[in-house]
């Protein structure tokens, strides 16, 4: 039996076999979970698709996390393929390339709004949509990239991911009375899609594997999928509000 026998999980972000997502799905099914994606306009035939080489065909539905009229169908949508919903993962962030890349000080705020509400309030919005099927409890469980620092090229969207992580215990405060737990992995880089529109990344790559205690393969996205997946089941039932770090250890050295 596997850790999430029973459940049903929520992934949102799954673009290529690559992604972090498509790992954290493919081994939610592994230990015994139900699988729903998510995906949203041009890319959505793209989740299908992937969808489709997951162990166990997952249904996908049509979400943009920053549709409101999407966001109030989606839990009478998710229910005609699962009854509740015990585990959700958020895995979207967007910013315009205008706002990144060393782009701070040009940043305006349309763009910068985008951001924010596409990488850190849509957490809020995709949890609340889902509230009326978790009534048996949960663990939300969202991807972050350290915010406690200025890192290079990151720009808007390190702002957008520091507004992330405060959402993620605002939500710890007010879900733990519904026994929904809210916890973030902040992964070291991971050359995914998402990763390699962002100007500059190889800069933020550089050399993290030689920084890294345990070392650091961004090529391998299992290590993070692994943590999520262990987050999503019961074996942390009193963890919430917390940020794990999966990034070799980089994150406890000096600069």
């Amino acid at each position: 039996m596997g850790m999430l026998e029973g459940k049903n999980i929520l992934v949102t972000g799954v673009l290529t076999e690559g992604s972090l997502a498509f790992g954290v799905a493919r081994l939610c099914q592994q230990e015994g979970a139900t699988v729903v994606l998510t995906g949203m306009g041009r890319t959505l035939e793209v989740t299908e698709s992937i969808g489709r080489r997951l162990p166990i065909e997952a249904a996908v539905l049509e979400l943009d996390v920053t549709n409101p009229e999407q966001l109030a169908s989606l839990a009478e949508r998710v229910k005609e393929h699962v009854p509740t919903i015990h585990g959700v993962v958020h895995s979207i962030g967007f910013a315009p390339q205008s706002v990144m890349g060393g782009n701070f000080l040009a940043g305006e705020w349309p763009d910068v709004a985008v951001a924010i509400h596409t990488s850190a309030y849509s957490l809020k919005a995709l949890t609340v949509a889902l509230l009326p099927l978790m009534n048996e409890g949960g663990s939300v469980v969202g991807l972050t990239f350290d915010a406690r620092f200025a890192w290079p090229v990151y720009d808007w969207m390190g702002v957008a991911k520091a507004a992330f992580e405060a959402t993620s215990r605002y939500l710890a405060r007010d879900l733990g009375p519904k026994k929904i737990r809210c916890n973030l992995i902040a992964a070291g880089p991971i050359k995914t899609t998402a990763a390699k529109h962002i100007p500059g990344f190889e800069e933020m790559e550089g050399k993290w594997d030689e920084r890294a205690p345990l070392g650091w393969d961004s090529d391998d996205p299992e290590p993070t999928a692994r943590a999520v997946t262990a987050l999503l089941s019961d074996w942390f039932p009193a963890t919430t509000g917390e940020v794990i770090h999966v990034d070799g250890g980089v994150h406890a050295m000096g600069q």
